[in-house]
Parts: structure tokens; sequence; C-alpha cells
């Protein structure tokens, strides 16, 4: 067998919370776990103050039905298959999204990620060395081909590095619990601020509101 590969164009859709206004303070730009569809994932962030918060729900490329019922449909942002060239194509997407909005430069800046989003937040701040004000892992691990070198942009900066997981997340054993934190130190010079709460894989609302200014 012979392998090829082409380069065509796409068309992804994407979902966003709220509209930009005078009073906006912060824009959020959302990455969901495996199984989301990014229409869905915004609703945890229904509860933050409409007027001050814009949020951007980027979606997952592969769409599939969970389960084995073929009703409700999920998405999965990469896979162990052609993870260098997936991560591409989901890196040039993002951009376009970026492109595509116009987003004011007097707001705070997040990036979020959680479970399977946390890889994609990290690889494309990494990346393409993103300035923002807050950077959130919920309940994911970050790439292991990601080092120091490639966040020392941010050790000038004023972004608050917060990792967050549940103390029942039944994805995160004390063995995976404890190498993430001591990834996080070494990427981030122990700059980043860990928060547990009671529960398992699940974002609560009250964390996010709390992230805001």
């Amino acid at each position: 067998m012979t392998r090829k590969t082409i380069t065509y164009t796409t068309t992804n859709s994407y979902e966003t919370l709220n509209k930009i206004g005078p009073k906006t303070k912060n824009v959020w730009i959302v990455f969901h776990g495996l199984g989301y569809l990014s229409r869905y994932f915004l609703n945890h962030f229904k509860e933050l103050e409409a007027d001050e918060n814009y949020i951007i729900a980027p979606q997952a490329p592969s769409k599939y039905y969970l389960k084995n019922e073929f009703k409700h449909v999920g998405a999965s942002w990469l896979t162990k298959e052609d993870t260098k060239q997936e991560t591409q194509n989901v890196m040039t997407y993002i951009n376009a999204i970026m492109k595509e909005e116009t987003l004011p430069k007097n707001c705070k800046l997040i990036i979020f990620g959680f479970s399977q989003g946390v890889s994609i937040a990290a690889r494309w701040v990494a990346n393409y060395q993103i300035p923002c004000n807050k950077l959130v892992f919920y309940a994911g691990g970050i790439p292991n081909e990601l080092t120091p070198s490639d966040f020392l942009f941010l050790s000038d900066t004023e972004t608050e590095i917060i990792g967050i997981i549940g103390d029942s997340d039944e994805y995160l054993t004390e063995e995976r619990v404890k190498s993430e934190t001591e990834k996080m130190n070494s990427l981030f010079r122990r700059k980043a601020k860990q928060i547990t709460f009671n529960g398992g894989h699940e974002i609560k609302k009250e964390i996010i509101n709390s992230l805001v200014w």
C-alpha cells in the first residue's frame, strides 16, 4: 500500500455566546471535551454576566454518534492517528476563527480547556505564543511534547495559569494527578495555581464564575 496526502479546503462551524459591546470586559476562548458539541458546551457559561463576557466555543471537527444509539452526536479533537497532521488542521481552524472575530484590545482574554480541550488550548497557546490574561486547564492533560521553552513568552506577562481538578475525577488517578502537577510546575516555573473541588469529571459553574474579574 502507498499512503498519500492531499490539501483541500474544508468548512467548520463555531459557536458564540453573548455579544461584544461597550461593557464587555472578558473574552473567552473555550475548548470543549471529548463527546461535546460546542453549542451545548456553552451552557456552562450562561450564568456569566452577559454584558461583560463574550464566549467563543470552537467545534472539534470529528463528529460521531455517542454510545450506539445513533441519536446524540459528540465530537473529538484528536486521536492517536495522524496526530501531528490533525493538530495542524485544528490550529489552522482556530486561527481562522480568530481572524474572523474582531476582538477589542482592551478586554481580558481567558483561554479555557476542559478535558480533551486542555491539549488543544495548550498547543495553540504554545505554538502561536498567544498572549492571554488567564490560561485555564480544567480536568485534562497537557501534551507531553510541550516544554518550558514553549511558554517562556508568558514569563514576562501577568498571565495567571490555573489547573482545576475534581477530587473524585474518575479519569484522574492519584499518580496521574501527581504527574500533571509536576508537569505544570515545570512548564510554568511553579507559576501555576492549583484548584481542587469536591466532585468528578464535571464543570462546576461556581468555579467558572470565580474566574472572572
